[in-house]
């Protein structure tokens, strides 16, 4: 236990503090993946044909800005391609966007615990991604097995790689809040807070079926209901319209950059 956790604090120094975005050339969408993201991305299979093109560049620019490493892991394309996504689809919307507040993420191999532990025999490993700050500022650490089965259960409103990332987006605004003021119009920011409120105290009181989660604070909220919004939106639209309207205008507003 004690040689695991000097491992894994040994593979997070040398990746957090000497790790530095890459800035290179966008390589071009290798062969074999499409038929990767076909299988395993339910969003890219939805997009229109003339879309699909887009969405593969996207990846490969997002892959060319940020590190992707393992712990315990060799990295496979499979791995790539989900991170990717994860970081891509919230953002699609946006003609452009880059995270300019994520150098790296950091693939374990399971859920962890809040001393970064996922080895069997450590206790309370329920983690399945967090978005580093203090000395870990700009990174993500991701669990394997929560990202996969983000993608591989499409029906459960819940994704954690894109969960991850939409308190990235939430992030850039300097605060983790649940007000997306780098999304929202400011017009709207009123109106978004009285909505949060109003439905996180709805699933604290068992009368939604939003994730028990969003009803935590601001910040899980919005990312738990953008989950919904990507992976079920038909459903969420149904059930919550003006909620489904309020992350319409976030994450679809049209032509413009970040």
């Amino acid at each position: 236990m004690v040689y695991a956790i000097v491992l894994v604090l040994a593979a997070l120094a040398g990746f957090f503090l000497y790790k530095k975005p890459k800035k290179g050339v966008v390589e071009v969408f290798p062969q074999g993946w499409e038929e990767l993201l076909q299988e395993n991305v339910h969003f890219y299979r939805e997009l229109p044909a003339d879309r699909q093109p887009e969405f593969r560049q996207r990846t490969m620019q997002f892959l060319s800005e940020v590190y992707i490493e393992g712990v315990e892991l060799e990295i496979t394309d499979l791995d790539k391609i989900l991170v990717a996504c994860s970081a891509v689809i919230p953002v699609f919307g946006f003609k452009e966007w880059h995270y300019y507040n994520l150098s790296g993420v950091l693939l374990y191999p399971d859920y962890f615990n809040n001393e970064l532990e996922f080895a069997d025999t450590a206790a309370s490993r329920n983690i399945g991604g967090l978005v580093g700050s203090g000395r870990f500022e700009k990174q993500m650490i991701l669990s394997r097995r929560a990202l996969y089965h983000g993608f591989e259960n499409t029906t459960d409103k819940s994704n954690t790689g894109i969960h991850e990332f939409v308190h990235l987006i939430d992030k850039m605004d300097g605060a983790t809040d649940g007000i997306p003021e780098q999304l929202l119009a400011k017009q709207y920011t009123i109106p978004w807070i009285d909505l949060m409120h109003k439905t996180m105290e709805e699933i604290n009181d068992d009368k939604s079926d939003i994730r028990e989660y969003g009803g935590t604070n601001q910040a899980e909220f919005f990312a738990v209901v953008s989950e919904y919004f990507f992976e079920r939106p038909d459903l969420l639209e149904s059930k919550h319209p003006e909620l489904f309207k309020m992350l319409q205008m976030c994450f679809n507003p049209g032509e413009q950059a970040v």
